[in-house]
């Protein structure tokens, strides 16, 4: 049986992880053994019903203190780069590193001689200069690279072995989502989901409910309530009478089936989409969204055909397209039934496809490297 072992940082509700999961049945499924380092909670916990499954857990949260965080990363780092050589006998493994952030594993592989296949989700370089220095080890360490979509891999200075895989959504997601763009168009409600970050623009999403009383709008932020609160004392924030704002979620989908529009605010001069999967989920679900210009979310939005490329600096913008959209019956239905048929690219199936033939690619260059070396 072929061995696959896996680290991934902070396993939450976000979407990195839920790609990984989708990944990680996919290779449970063929029966493969998967060992899976990553933190307590989260939706690859999901996953632990499966016998060729083993999962190793520790405690991980990060901290509005940077500080605190970089010494928490800095011990996780340390502690899965000795968990590492637990399989520095075992033939055949390849080490599947999710996001550039956990480097101690890949580096502890690249010691041992192991395979290292890197699943990138995020863009190094357009974040500081701790991602950019995590994105050069990536390059010296991974044999394979899973990028999320062309724009992300343009950034790459290494062209080979780069393999460009778009993230899809599960079937179970998909088939809980009930698009119905007459019903949308009259509950007129604006969803955004994302976390506190400033670059995530929860300030303006905020401020967006406030000029616009006349729509409901829902914020569902990626972090616990208590942070949440701490955030509106920071920022001085008087919620007003139709903007919601609900902590942490295990499940979406009834939010995208109560939403008319769905936000993505994200700041392009500090933070750029290297995929988008919240505007795919809308998409999934008949919604029209609305996305920054940049970034790989913007490859998958047509100007008025199924939503708008509008940027977070544009604010008076964005009110207006949302009011125009929200009130255009029939512009709402062509932009809603083109954003359905859109979303239908993007196969969960494809995806798993994809990744499963990288890894099993780079499980088969294992085994003819430690034939060799047996040959020697």
């Amino acid at each position: 049986m072929n061995r696959i072992i896996c680290f991934h940082l902070f396993n939450d509700y976000s979407g990195s992880p839920k790609v990984l999961k989708m990944a990680l049945e996919g290779l449970l499924k063929k029966g493969y053994q998967v060992d899976l380092i990553s933190s307590k909670g989260g939706t690859l916990d999901e996953l632990l019903h499966y016998k060729n499954l083993r999962k190793y857990s520790y405690s991980y949260r990060f901290s509005n203190n940077p500080v605190i965080t970089i010494l928490r990363y800095s011990t996780i780092q340390i502690y899965t780069f000795l968990l590492a050589f637990r399989w520095l006998f075992y033939k055949d493994v390849v080490f599947y590193i999710n996001t550039l952030l956990p480097v101690g594993p890949a580096l502890a592989g690249r010691i041992m001689g192991k395979h290292i296949v890197y699943h990138y989700h995020e863009n190094a370089f357009v974040k500081g200069a701790f991602y950019k220095v995590l994105a050069t080890a990536m390059q010296k360490l991974a044999h394979e690279i899973i990028c999320v979509s062309e724009y992300q891999a343009s950034f790459l200075q290494r062209k080979k072995d780069v393999t460009v895989v778009p993230n899809a959504l599960p079937k179970n997601f998909e088939n809980r989502l009930t698009p119905t763009p007459q019903a949308a168009f009259e509950r007129k409600q604006i969803l955004m989901l994302g976390s506190l970050k400033l670059y995530k623009s929860p300030l303006e999403f905020i401020e967006l409910a406030q000029i616009l009383p006349q729509f409901a709008f829902e914020l569902v932020v990626n972090d616990t309530q208590e942070n949440i609160n701490c955030f509106m004392k920071e920022h001085k924030i008087n919620i007003c009478q139709n903007l919601t704002i609900y902590p942490r979620q295990n499940d979406v989908v009834p939010f995208y089936n109560h939403a008319s529009l769905v936000l993505n605010l994200s700041d392009k001069k500090r933070f750029v989409e290297t995929f988008g999967l919240t505007a795919l989920e809308a998409m999934s679900a008949g919604l029209p969204v609305i996305v920054p210009t940049e970034g790989g979310i913007a490859e998958m939005v047509v100007d008025g055909e199924n939503g708008y490329k509008i940027d977070v600096q544009e604010l008076d913008k964005i009110t207006n397209v949302i009011k125009n959209i929200l009130s255009d019956k029939t512009l709402y239905t062509l932009l809603a039934t083109n954003a359905l048929k859109y979303s239908e690219k993007f196969n969960a199936g494809n995806m798993i496809g994809q990744i499963t033939k990288v890894l099993a690619t780079s499980s088969l260059k294992e085994k003819q490297r430690n034939r060799l070396g047996n040959t020697k």
